[in-house]
């Protein structure tokens, strides 16, 4: 739900912003310089250049050949002000569309999509819904995961084909299934029932990403040949795609480590956990750089109503950036806590059964091993991590009490900070309960929402355009 609100909100921001962008006209040539707020000439001439207030401004100020930031617009009222005096006009479209693009051009501001405010919205909507649907295919995969599913599944076509529709056809993947390790070491005596449910399990898990291609891959052909996407945004998702092409390859390469036989007999088969955690981090990296670019298209600017804000957000953003990466290098240990199966050891907290620190955790040779492949030591490991991540998101709250930035950035971070605490919480309770499929799922879900709050965090704490920074400081030098 807040996801969905703040999604609302960045959207109706950014059609905002560009609907502004579009009520400008383009002064002629020979037309005299437009007179300062109160004279009695055109109202389009006197929206375009407000005199600074005496106060602490908190917007930005700006001449006939600059664009004004959202927040600088609505706080001096252009908006309906320029709707009123465009309404009057008769300058055709394409006068029009040139006048976007020179003051588009002379603010600063590189917007990722043209065409106006309803084109930004619809690759908005379009690039939130595909985050979502990346959203979502982290959690089935995770579903997968814990059912084991995964390996139900013994050979993979690219493009995907149909379910086995008849009885004979089920008992034909039932009988390549039981060729299996798995079958033979942990599933053994299964019944056909049985079978169909993990099976049905990993076959949505890959037909909904097949889906997630064409979903993406047919309104970006679309966007192109509207003419909506720019060059920076069109090789931005190219580059997502073609990762989210490579993401099923290495599915089905971390799939074949599982249905090979394991070095002992003592051993479960399981797929690598570094091939596990190499699938995950792909689609964390997909999930991150469809969040980002979308938060791109629909907030081109970052909230900042003055400098004293520009400079807490600048000197905030070095803490924020590191605590990021924190989260991140969380997320991805946990791939391999699920990998070993590490969730299912040592279920007791804080400490790890009868001792804080269990005596195998660097067994292995080379001692480079132990980090990846050692149950003690990837779930100490992990929870070390964890607690680190809380700390630090506490520490950013801490600090964001003593700098002055927007108050949106610092709510944010409240609600990081609720969800970093949410998600220890989980991660405890998943431990103590030995990893139910309910709990599990949750964790992984809190643990990519964590991420995408720092991701909301640190787009927000980017640096802005000049044209913004430019009026800004000039209505610091007037006041």
């Amino acid at each position: 739900m807040m996801g969905s609100r703040v999604a609302a909100a960045l959207l109706r921001r950014g059609k905002d912003q560009a609907s502004t962008m579009m009520a400008i006209p383009r002064l002629p040539r020979s037309a005299p310089a437009a007179p300062r707020v109160g004279s009695t000439t055109s109202c389009g001439a006197a929206a375009l250049r407000p005199t600074p207030p005496p106060q602490q401004p908190t917007g930005g100020f700006f001449s006939a050949s600059q664009i004004a930031s959202f927040h600088a617009f609505r706080s001096l009222g252009l908006k309906s002000s320029l709707g009123q005096c465009t309404r009057k006009m008769s300058t055709p479209a394409a006068a029009l569309d040139s006048s976007m693009a020179s003051a588009t051009a002379n603010s600063g501001l590189k917007l990722l999509v043209t065409k106006g405010p309803q084109a930004q919205k619809a690759v908005g909507i379009w690039l939130f819904g595909c985050a979502a649907w990346v959203f979502s295919m982290v959690i089935l995969g995770g579903v997968t995961r814990l059912t084991r599913s995964g390996l139900s599944m013994t050979d993979w076509k690219f493009a995907g084909g149909l379910p086995p529709m008849s009885e004979e056809e089920w008992l034909l993947e039932f009988e390549k299934y039981k060729q299996s390790p798995e079958y033979a070491r942990v599933n053994k005596g299964m019944n056909l029932e049985d079978f169909k449910f993990i099976y049905w399990m990993e076959y949505a898990h890959r037909m909904w990403g097949r889906a997630l291609g064409f979903v993406f891959a047919v309104p970006f052909a679309y966007f192109v040949a509207k003419g909506y996407v720019t060059r920076q945004l069109g090789l931005r998702l190219s580059a997502l795609f073609a990762l989210g092409g490579g993401q099923g390859l290495i599915g089905w390469w971390m799939v074949k480590s599982g249905l090979e036989e394991p070095a002992s007999e003592y051993v479960e088969p399981r797929v690598s956990p570094y091939r596990l955690a190499t699938h995950l981090t792909s689609a964390f990296v997909i999930y991150c750089g469809i969040l980002w670019t979308a938060l791109s298209v629909v907030m081109p600017d970052p909230p900042a109503e003055s400098m004293n804000w520009v400079k807490g957000a600048a000197k905030f953003r070095k803490l924020a950036i590191p605590v990021s990466a924190v989260v991140g290098i969380t997320a991805i240990s946990g791939a391999f806590v699920a990998g070993n199966d590490a969730g299912r050891a040592y279920n007791t907290f804080p400490k790890m059964g009868d001792t804080w620190i269990p005596e195998d955790v660097f067994s292995m040779e080379p001692f480079i091993r132990n980090f990846f492949e050692n149950t003690s030591t990837v779930q100490l490991n992990h929870r070390i991590l964890a607690t680190t991540t809380l700390l630090s998101v506490c520490g950013l709250w801490l600090a964001a009490r003593k700098i002055n930035m927007h108050p949106a950035v610092k709510s944010l971070i409240g609600s990081t900070l609720g969800m970093a605490a949410l998600q220890v919480t989980l991660g405890i309770s998943t431990l103590l309960m030995y990893v139910p499929t309910s709990l599990g799922s949750a964790h992984q879900a809190g643990a990519l929402t964590l991420l995408s709050l720092m991701i909301l965090l640190t787009h927000t704490l980017r640096r802005p355009s000049p044209a913004l920074l430019k009026s800004l400081a000039s209505a610091v030098k007037s006041t």
